[in-house]
């Protein structure tokens, strides 16, 4: 329950900033008597596509941890946290990025990475990840957590998602647009949009948004083969990720907040909208790979 309220809270406060920064720059006074301003129309996609896109980018740390209940491992409590801050310090320093900042959080298996920035991420896990695989295993799932940094996914998903948001925002304005024109062909007196712009555009929305998200769901699962491989290549080989993910396969993955569900060890739902390829897909293709 306090995931989902934090999940609606935060969208509604970033709807809210965007809207009052359109305002502000006047982008949202796009339909005019004479028709489309395609110019302010664009300016009104572009900051609600990217904007909120960007917003959940910065604020993605903080969230993840509030939602997920995340304990940051300051000063290591015992020789476990003293050896998983040590292995994400170790293959961060390999990565060529900053150290992360490492927590544990309670449920079951699973891990995490966030962070807007490569330098000032965040690489989490589960005690029922810890719990249930071998250290040789956690190790390539912080790798794998930590290839993700490294590659930069978070933000290139933010790109992708804020290009889908804009398209989104752009055509359903358009085609509603044209739909109400339309509609209300030979009437002269009335101004402004009418009911088929609003009805057109809601249903746009929907449609085009979940079109977006297969999209998206297609570029987070390359993004995840590239972090398995990324992870082979920290550790030196291959094996340990291919056990990872054998023991993954095996276990109920832990549901993770939807701010970084993309960003997991494992999740998604339906094949096309997953966000992570199949686990057998996974473990065939590092062990196709050459090296």
């Amino acid at each position: 329950m306090k995931r989902i309220l934090l999940f609606v809270m935060t969208n509604l406060a970033v709807v809210l900033v965007l809207g009052v920064v359109a305002s502000v720059l006047g982008v949202n006074r796009f339909l005019t008597a004479n028709g489309l301003d395609l110019g302010a129309l664009l300016g009104f996609a572009l900051i609600m596509g990217f904007g909120g896109a960007f917003i959940s980018l910065l604020i993605s740390k903080p969230v993840a941890k509030w939602s997920s209940g995340v304990q940051l491992i300051t000063e290591p409590r015992n020789a476990d946290e003293a050896w998983i801050v040590d292995t994400v310090r170790r293959l961060s320093e390999k990565a060529g990025i900053g150290m992360p900042e490492v927590g544990i959080f309670q449920g079951e298996p699973n891990a995490f990475a966030t962070g807007a920035f490569k330098n000032n991420a965040l690489v989490a896990v589960s005690t029922g990840l810890l719990q249930g695989m071998t250290r040789d295993e956690v190790e390539a799932v912080l790798g794998h957590e930590v290839a993700h940094i490294a590659n930069g996914d978070m933000v290139t998903m933010a790109l992708i998602q804020g290009v889908m948001n804009t398209f989104v925002v752009f055509l359903s304005r358009i085609v509603g647009y044209a739909v109400d024109s339309f509609l209300r062909k030979g009437d002269q007196e009335s101004s402004g949009p009418g009911i088929g712009y609003y009805v057109t555009t809601i249903v746009l929305d929907i449609i085009l948004g979940f079109l977006a998200a297969i999209i998206v769901a297609w570029f987070s699962r390359q993004r995840e083969f590239r972090a398995d491989s990324g992870a082979a290549q920290l550790l030196g080989r291959k094996q340990p990720m291919i056990n990872a993910l054998a023991r993954l396969g095996g276990m109920v993955p832990g549901e993770l907040p939807k701010s970084v569900a993309a960003m997991g060890i494992a999740g998604g739902i339906g094949q096309l909208f997953s966000t992570h390829p199949p686990i057998e897909e996974r473990i065939a293709a590092l062990q196709n790979a050459q090296g």
